[in-house]
């Protein structure tokens, strides 16, 4: 989409999330509690499990935090009983927002969720609302100046379903989330490390913001971010950095 940075607005993405790193730990323990839970404590048979552990490993999370979260997943630790819930609503401009969030209390965590729609301009919507609008896929953002060709004939070869070129000169790698995982391991043998890799719910169309609306729309995505229970947020909105 002309008039908007892919790489800039990762890079904010990035600067926001390191500046939250001790709430980042408490998502990951959740993520990982609850994929040991559903899928067992054994990553090699349980790849939502594998995908949170590198994620927690990739944030420096020590070994001993993984572990006791894995084992209270499997129900050899006690611990809080948490329920994956999805709230989805629209934005500034209509841009479509997703919430994923973890949670013992129900009750309270709508209750923020609703809060932070309505006061900056949001409006929460029912199940299903937008959800259509964005693919689960895995993503790998590449730097502006990496080898185009390269990339590309890597990527193919390691099953990535597709790469995109931006114009800033970013390049963006799509793949199944199934093969996530194995994907970035060949690119980063092939030499190729991407700045940021995650499994994610990717816009098929982006709705860009810039002026008032990108700073309300940016306090809206902030708002959600800031609530205990939110594990991820996903937009539509491209904010113009």
């Amino acid at each position: 989409m002309a008039g908007h940075s892919k790489w800039a607005n990762i890079k904010h993405k990035k600067a926001a999330q390191d500046a939250k790193r001790g709430k980042i730990f408490t998502r990951l323990i959740k993520e990982i509690t609850i994929a040991a839970r559903l899928g067992g404590g054994d990553p090699g048979s349980n790849p939502r499990l594998r995908l949170a552990i590198d994620k927690a490993y990739d944030q420096n999370m020590p070994k001993d935090n993984v572990e006791r979260a894995i084992k209270r997943g499997c129900g050899e630790l006690e611990g809080v009983n948490y329920e994956e819930i999805r709230y989805e609503g629209y934005g500034v401009s209509g841009a479509a927002i997703m919430v994923d969030c973890m949670t013992d209390n129900r009750t309270r965590t709508v209750a923020a969720v609703r809060h932070a729609f309505s006061k900056h301009g949001g409006n929460l919507g029912t199940d299903g609302s937008v959800a259509y609008l964005f693919k689960h896929c895995g993503q790998l953002l590449f730097a502006p100046g990496t080898n185009e060709t390269e990339l590309l004939e890597a990527a193919l070869e390691a099953g990535a379903d597709d790469i995109l070129s931006h114009e800033d000169g970013s390049m963006e790698v799509v793949t199944d989330p199934a093969v996530f995982s194995a994907v970035r391991n060949k690119l980063e043998q092939a030499g190729f490390k991407a700045e940021l890799t995650e499994v994610t719910w990717r816009p098929e169309n982006e709705v860009a913001l810039d002026g008032d609306e990108a700073v309300k729309m940016q306090k809206l995505l902030d708002a959600l971010e800031e609530i205990d229970d939110v594990q991820d947020v996903y937009t539509t909105a491209v904010i113009d950095a």
